[in-house]
């Protein structure tokens, strides 16, 4: 089997897929407008069968895990059938989500079912009002029941994502808030640091505050930091006994952050992005039309890898094709 693998000897066995652009969050750090329909691109969405000879293409090239993301995800009405597609007909072992958790509770059974092996939550604050007033949703128990009715169905990869920000979220009371819910709550908390993106300069100079203020929490607190899988994500993760979930933390300004990049993604129209903040994309959809196309979209995604770059060059404030996180499934 060939593997992915870029001129720095990283390899790739991870996928980010988006499978649309459209959020009914309304998110500060990414859309706070709002999802506005970009008139410039008016290609559609990628197909099922598109993602079924894609994810099929990808796990011949060795890629064992796919995460599925948005926007958010499950806005799609097909979106169960994609996530069973790429279980049952694709070869990829693992396949997970990272969803906003609108109507969690509701939908729980339903993602148990489809057969997915994880998903990641966003909730940016345990307080209602300051949850509130960063999404534009009140919305906060229902997400937090959704969890439960996850756990309750036996349902063990559970993470919970939340971007810090300065003066919003980011002192020892909203972390203490966090440590007691995951002392019983077997799931995976992480702050990701904030990241610049195209179109939020002002945003990003009031609310960036670098992740060591959590970091030190946890080391006055006796977290001892963890190793990583294989296919894991970029997240520092630390655990104590003491309690039944993990911490993580997430900061891609952080000094060789990028030596251990593992993952490449793709858009929800088919480009592929060989980092989240790069400037180089190509169309890989010209070659997902057909069951006969795989070895030429093989090949195309192994000579694209000799374009991917040491580092993304954030700490420069370098923000490549991203305008924003919702067009790349952050």
């Amino acid at each position: 089997m060939e593997l992915l693998k870029d001129k720095f000897g990283r390899k790739f066995p991870y996928i980010r897929l988006s499978i649309t652009d459209v959020c009914n969050f309304k998110c500060g750090y990414c859309l706070p407008n709002g999802f506005k329909i970009d008139k410039s691109d008016n290609r559609t969405f990628l197909s099922l069968e598109e993602i079924k000879r894609l994810a099929k293409g990808l796990s011949e090239l060795g890629v064992s895990k796919i995460r599925l993301t948005g926007g958010e995800p499950t806005i799609r009405k097909d979106f169960y059938e994609i996530v069973k597609v790429i279980k049952n007909s694709s070869g990829i072992n693992k396949t997970v989500i990272t969803t906003n958790g609108y109507k969690l509770d509701k939908f729980a059974e339903q993602l148990v079912e489809s057969g997915l092996d994880g998903i990641n939550i966003s909730i940016d604050s345990l307080d209602k009002n300051k949850f509130h007033k960063i999404t534009g949703h009140d919305r906060l128990n229902e997400i937090l029941n959704g969890i439960e009715k996850l756990q309750k169905l036996n349902f063990k990869n559970i993470k919970i994502n939340a971007v810090l920000l300065k003066g919003v979220n980011s002192n020892d009371k909203d972390f203490q808030q966090w440590s007691n819910y995951i002392k019983s709550n077997q799931v995976e908390f992480r702050y990701i640091e904030l990241m610049q993106t195209g179109d939020n300069l002002d945003y990003f100079k009031k609310y960036h505050i670098s992740s060591k203020v959590f970091t030190d929490f946890l080391i006055k607190n006796d977290w001892i930091i963890q190793t990583l899988g294989i296919d894991a994500g970029p997240s520092k993760n630390y655990i104590n006994p003491e309690f039944k979930g993990k911490f993580g933390i997430i900061a891609p300004y952080s000094k060789d952050f990028c030596k251990s990049c593992n993952r490449l993604r793709i858009t929800s129209r088919g480009d592929l992005r060989l980092c989240l903040f790069g400037n180089t994309g190509i169309n890989i959809r010209h070659l997902i039309q057909r069951d006969d196309q795989t070895e030429e979209l093989k090949d195309l995604i192994l000579k694209q890898l000799n374009f991917k770059k040491e580092s993304h060059y954030l700490e420069l404030g370098e923000t490549g094709l991203t305008n924003n996180l919702s067009v790349t499934g952050g």
